[in-house]
């Protein structure tokens, strides 16, 4: 019958402390005993997905004894060398021919040392214990070609709604396409992390704050297109919003400015209208020279080559007053009719200037937002990236301690 020490894993997953298969004892000539039962060992390793998927991890194996205090039983590590050359195995035993590379995880440190707790007596079963470290870096290059650029694409895909003209009807919808889709890569990247609450993983932080953004860009497609469909009759635009939107920003932002238009033709005619008693005259004048067929076939005559002759005045029994209201009255109508045809024209010139004004806001303000959201999304992408690039597992396996803990580098007793 030999003595078992009861030395256990403290934190094993399913609770049993019993080894697999009883193998014989090694039994040497100066009372070492060497036994080593196999045994498939599953444990728990807590999993931080803050930095995921850039992300390392350490799990530990820690044995100690629960039945034997520090006075009875003294836990060392396995010493291993020539007689003289003795040093302790510091670092995890791995059989190459039974260990098989992982796709996902590589092993970058693997040590093992004795810790013990002096702030506890030697009569507790706290005060000493063997660990054994694996601390593991994930491979992200599955991630990153399947999750991240595709992710990063799609949210810059964003950017275009600023190019799309309003009146194509699609800015919301690209800009919901881009939404959901973000949606879709948060949800995929839900199922592959494990439920906990303390911590957001990296590429969900992203997602979050792409998602965030997107509804920006759809809340200011939603202003751009109610500016852009604005009309005069609905809308007036005041005095500062003209000077800003038209004048100052599209100058900032480098935007091309519409050619000034040439006055119209008939903008002074109406100005006209009040010096159209002096055309009467000179028609009153002329009218009572000439009879009204000499007034009709005075430059017919002329083509043929007949030469006009002249005409007494008519005598007419009305005073000039008279002629001069006859006359007023008949020519009134035209002039009111060609003032109404001006009007109209320049009120519906205004009114389309009025229109082009709008458009020309919700234009400004598309280019505002294209030039405030690209630099923070390429900023906020970059910045939350580079803190995963820059998630490395330390050169070392303690902090504070110089030794490397490999077995190149051996510490003699």
């Amino acid at each position: 019958m030999v003595w078992q020490p009861k030395i256990i894993l403290e934190n094993n997953n399913d609770k049993t402390f019993v080894a697999a298969y009883y193998s014989n004892v090694l039994l040497h000539d100066n009372g070492y005993v060497y036994w080593l039962p196999p045994a498939i060992i599953a444990l728990p390793c807590p999993i931080n997905v803050k930095f995921f998927p850039f992300d390392w991890q350490n799990c530990s194996l820690k044995f100690s004894c629960l039945d034997y205090n520090a006075k009875e039983i003294a836990i060392h590590l396995k010493t291993d060398g020539p007689e003289g050359k003795e040093y302790p195995v510091e670092w995890i035993i791995i059989d190459p021919a039974g260990f098989t590379e992982n796709g996902e995880w590589e092993i970058i440190h693997k040590p093992a040392r004795k810790n013990v707790d002096k702030s506890v007596c030697l009569e507790s079963t706290k005060y000493q214990d063997i660990t054994f470290y694996l601390i593991i870096k994930r491979k992200p290059l599955f991630y990153i070609i399947n999750i991240i650029i595709p992710c990063v694409l799609i949210s810059f895909m964003v950017n275009l709604v600023f190019y799309l003209p309003a009146n194509s009807g699609e800015k919301m919808t690209l800009s919901i396409s881009v939404l959901l889709a973000q949606a879709v890569f948060l949800l995929l990247i839900s199922q592959r992390l494990p439920r906990t609450a303390l911590a957001v993983s990296l590429i969900g932080r992203y997602l979050m704050f792409i998602m965030v953004l997107v509804t920006v860009v759809v809340v200011s497609c939603v202003i751009v297109l109610n500016i852009h469909f604005r009309t005069p009759s609905t809308h007036r635009m005041p005095r500062w919003l003209k000077e800003l939107f038209l004048c100052k920003l599209p100058r900032i932002l480098h935007m091309s400015q519409p050619a000034e238009s040439e006055p119209e033709p008939w903008n002074n005619f109406l100005l006209r209208r009040s010096s159209s008693v002096g055309y009467i005259v000179k028609a009153e004048e002329y009218f009572s020279v000439k009879s009204r067929s000499e007034l009709m076939f005075e430059k017919q005559s002329e083509r043929h080559g007949l030469a006009s002759r002249v005409t007494p005045a008519q005598t007419n029994p009305q005073d000039a007053d008279d002629i001069q209201e006859q006359l007023y009255n008949e020519i009134k109508p035209a002039i009111d009719g060609t003032n109404f045809i001006v009007k109209h024209m320049r009120d519906k010139n205004d009114y389309n200037e009025e229109k082009d004004n709008w458009n020309r806001v919700a234009r400004t303000v598309d280019r505002l937002c294209l030039f405030l959201v690209t630099p923070v999304m390429v900023l906020g992408t970059m910045w939350i990236f580079l803190q995963g690039s820059y998630n490395h597992p330390p050169p070392l396996p303690f902090a504070g301690d110089p030794f490397s803990y490999k077995e190149e580098d051996k510490r003699y007793i």
